[in-house]
């Protein structure tokens, strides 16, 4: 669905006139804001699979000898990395606690070698996710990442909504409905346990792609 779809979607929904341009109006305008504010709600509510790289087009790392930090270009600060396979030596690389790196590289000596573990160092310049990665590489390897990358605003009429729309737009009317103080028979309330009852059920159905994420494991 597309940015002027919701928007007009929303105003059916309040009883008013569609618009050809979500910059019509002052009003268009605020229901736009207001999708875009349902969008990032929704977008964090679940690590949609319309969201997640695939190995079809990982998010992919060179490493540089001596060089221990690297920017997930594209991810964003609301991503969020998977998994990280150390595709040159054909390995899963694996978690650690920052303390963990800490005890590495201040405490001992750091050993060079392929990167076998990482862990999260803040955000680049860009505001991209930034890793530091161990034991620090002595030479080229190939890190391919599954990242959940989060989508910018909405903003030409003709841009496309990667999540389900039907939670974007509900949520999207019940925000409206509460600014707008009055809509004609049902209260805001009453928008609110809809739009979450449409966000229940996509996350229900998008959760069958990834059991993994759903099932605790007791060790």
């Amino acid at each position: 669905m597309t940015y002027l779809n919701l928007v007009n979607g929303v105003l059916r929904r309040l009883r008013e006139d569609e618009v050809t341009t979500v910059q019509e109006s002052a009003y268009s305008k605020l229901i736009g804001d207001l999708v875009n504010d349902a969008k990032e709600m929704i977008e964090s509510a679940w690590d949609w699979t319309a969201l997640r790289t695939n190995s079809a087009t990982p998010l992919t790392i060179s490493t540089t000898s001596g060089d221990f930090t690297y920017s997930l270009v594209g991810s964003g600060d609301k991503g969020k990395l998977l998994s990280l396979i150390n595709d040159t030596s054909n390995l899963q690389m694996s978690y650690q606690p920052a303390a963990w790196f800490d005890n590495k590289f201040l405490v001992q000596t750091p050993a060079s070698g392929a990167p076998e573990y990482f862990t999260y160092n803040g955000v680049d310049a860009n505001g991209d996710i930034q890793i530091d990665v161990y034991p620090k590489p002595d030479g080229v390897y190939v890190l391919k990442s599954r990242i959940v990358i989060r989508k910018t605003a909405l903003s030409g009429d003709t841009d496309v909504l990667a999540i389900p729309s039907q939670p974007v737009l509900h949520l999207s009317l019940a925000l409206a409905a509460r600014e707008r103080g009055e809509t004609g028979g049902s209260s805001a309330g009453e928008f609110f346990a809809i739009a979450d009852k449409y966000l229940s059920d996509a996350i229900a159905l998008d959760a069958e792609k990834h059991p993994e994420d759903v099932t605790w494991y007791t060790p």
